[in-house]
């Protein structure tokens, strides 16, 4: 079947790569984007096969990205039956891929779509130390092979309350914060060994071990670990191991990053905030606020925004960046939160987050500011295709 190009034309042109075109158009061809720019430029002659959208005025922005859910790993209205989020019996668990586990008929992928998200990060839960490998995808259709950008994307592990619960009860370790802090460092320590003796070659009788080799693209640095962390000190835990094994790390929750900021920025490393749109529900969030990502933003960490789905929905993660909008977080900070700066910190960012030719046509169109609760999203484009129409 030959590919149809699409038009999109008369929208006011958010690039997300530091231009904005008023009146602007975006050329989609092959699933790519083949050109941006301003309506003045664009050429009159119609292409063979060209589909338009007359877009007259609306927002045209990338895709947004939630860089932190649990969507297809943790189905919102299953219980139990559909929670693969979380293998609580064992607290080391860095082996387990949350490919096998990605439920692409789950509800939450067709509403991000309809809230203009286009791709996300989604992995393993927080009850272990190490719970295994996320992965990036994009939210549309039923085959999660064909849906993935990016596998492995990250490691998973956790500091604080929940791993400390929930083995502490069980009178097993993790019961503490120092417990949870050796348990690491000692699964690092030995992956460590593994990667020095499979580059001598001297493994055991040269027979690769699949419980150390996932760990090879985390200590290579090509995938981050991707920290939960709410209270100050668990972040300066995160902070402290990844410096003693120099590795890359991601910052996710960050609830009392704003107690630290200059910390955070002093580390280098990047935080993904959130979810702030829910309750209070464990002491560890007692701080929990819109203004930290405009604290952070302010200190110039590169920050993005997430839900947690579905511990906050995904089709509200626009309303998150906007109300930390409303908070501190400047508008364009508002943005980038959900679009370059989520790319970038989740690593894809060759692929999605700003319009600019070469990159995926992944493409949401709004009535107006996303940020704003009243704003309606027209149309979804996901790879070139149309995958939502308001109607």
């Amino acid at each position: 079947m030959e590919l149809v190009s699409l038009l999109v034309k008369n929208g006011k042109v958010l690039t997300m790569a530091g231009v904005t075109y008023e009146n602007g158009y975006v050329y989609i061809e092959n699933g790519k984007i083949a050109a941006v720019g301003d309506m003045k430029e664009l050429s009159g002659e119609s292409r063979k096969n060209e589909q338009i959208l007359d877009v007259q005025g609306a927002w045209v922005m990338p895709g947004f990205i939630d860089a932190h859910c649990h969507a297809g790993i943790a189905e919102e209205k299953w219980g139990i039956v559909g929670d693969d989020c979380n293998e609580m019996t064992s607290p080391v668990t860095p082996y387990l891929r949350a490919l096998d586990a990605i439920n692409p008929m789950d509800p939450a992928f067709h509403d991000a779509i309809i809230a203009g998200v286009t791709s996300l990060m989604t992995g393993p839960g927080s009850s272990n130390v190490v719970g295994g490998q996320s992965l990036f995808m994009k939210v549309q259709g039923r085959c999660v092979d064909r849906m993935v950008v990016k596998a492995p994307a990250a490691m998973k592990v956790a500091f604080g309350e929940n791993p400390k619960m929930n083995y502490g009860q069980k009178d097993k370790m993790p019961g503490s914060r120092m417990a949870i802090g050796a348990m690491l460092r000692e699964e690092l320590y030995r992956a460590c060994q593994y990667k020095e003796k499979k580059e001598q070659g001297k493994t055991e009788n040269g027979v690769e071990d699949f419980k150390m080799e996932c760990w090879l693209p985390v200590l290579r640095r090509e995938i981050p670990l991707k920290a939960h962390a709410h209270r100050a000190d668990d972040i300066l835990t995160a902070i402290r191991i990844a410096k003693e094994f120099h590795l890359n790390l991601t910052l996710d929750h960050c609830t009392e990053g704003h107690l630290i900021a200059k910390e955070i920025a002093d580390s280098g490393f990047p935080v993904i905030v959130g979810p702030d749109l829910t309750s209070r529900s464990k002491i560890e969030v007692k701080n929990m606020s819109f203004k930290t990502a405009g604290v952070l933003e302010r200190a110039g960490i590169k920050t993005a925004i997430m839900t947690d789905h579905p511990v906050s929905l995904i089709r509200y993660l626009p309303l998150c960046a906007g109300l930390s909008v409303k908070q501190g977080l400047s508008m364009e900070g508002g943005f980038k939160a959900i679009t370059i700066n989520a790319a970038e910190i989740c690593g894809v960012s060759d692929r999605v987050g700003s319009l600019e030719v070469g990159k995926d046509a992944d493409v949401a169109v709004f009535t107006g500011n996303p940020m704003e609760v009243f704003t309606k999203t027209l149309y979804t484009i996901i790879d070139g295709e149309i995958v939502y129409e308001n109607r």
